[in-house]
């Protein structure tokens, strides 16, 4: 099972390095089929993966990402108003058909998985996007692997222990921490390296902060398969799971350090 997980991580990260570092359509097309599987894993959680209303998610992230690509995402309530009235609609002219939980997470899934992802790409658009973009994986990956070193050394108290006993509060600190000083490392090493002009203090408070963020999003993915009793939302990645199980903490970092960069630069 190392070996397996290990190997898909190292093909995670070549596609992650080529289809980032490229950005523009490849990114963004990239982006919008890895939101649809994730939108799959999720319908498939309430049994809606196969429906009308399914298919009304993914024609829905289909126009959301075609409103990013012409750069109208400031269109997106009325996009989720009219969203809303066309799975009502489907809801109502079906009915008994579907249950409103599932209306609801089909709903949800489009904000959910799609919009969050998307801030990968938008993250990637900026002045300074192809430094900036980075900072999420740093917070939300490099979190995720210093929680869990500083919880096997230090960890003692439980964080959620009926949501996930094996994360302690040390380990949560702990991955703060660690993801603040790989930010840092990160800008003194573009500085060097890359002849950049980024504040490692900038970055280190940025990947604090995605990193804390990150901790909710690992927990809320978790807190929706106990509900349901799940183990794995998919079986795409060997030895990680799916779309969904990978990117949980990053569908929640992404927003954050696309407004961090707003705001600080």
């Amino acid at each position: 099972m190392f070996k397996t997980r290990l190997l898909s991580g190292i093909m995670l990260v070549i596609v992650l390095v080529i289809t980032v570092g490229f950005g523009g359509n490849l990114l963004l097309a990239v982006s919008a089929v890895i939101s649809i599987i994730g939108m799959t894993e999720l319908y498939k959680v309430v049994k809606a993966e196969r429906t009308p209303l399914a298919v009304a998610g993914y024609l829905a992230a289909i126009l959301y990402y075609a409103m990013v690509f012409v750069g109208h995402t400031d269109l997106l309530i009325y996009f989720a108003i009219f969203y809303l009235i066309a799975l009502m609609a489907v809801y109502v002219f079906t009915f008994p058909k579907y249950r409103a939980e599932q209306v609801m997470t089909v709903f949800f899934g489009v904000f959910y998985v799609a919009v969050m992802l998307s801030f990968v790409y938008q993250t990637r658009t900026l002045e300074d996007g192809m430094i900036m973009v980075w900072l999420i994986f740093l917070s939300s990956w490099g979190c995720d692997t210093c929680a869990y070193c500083a919880g096997m050394l230090f960890g003692k108290h439980k964080m959620a222990p009926k949501l996930s006993p094996k994360k302690s509060v040390e380990g949560g600190i702990g991955g703060i921490v660690g993801a603040a000083l790989l930010g840092a490392l990160y800008a003194l090493a573009m500085n060097h390296w890359g002849g950049a002009a980024i504040s490692p203090l900038f970055c280190a408070v940025t990947c604090a902060v995605g990193g804390g963020i990150s901790q909710i999003g690992d927990l809320a993915a978790s807190a929706i398969k106990r509900n349901y009793e799940i183990k794995d939302y998919g079986k795409l990645i060997p030895g990680h799971g799916g779309i969904l199980d990978r990117f949980d903490s990053v569908i929640f970092t992404a927003p954050v350090i696309c407004f961090l960069a707003w705001i600080l630069l």
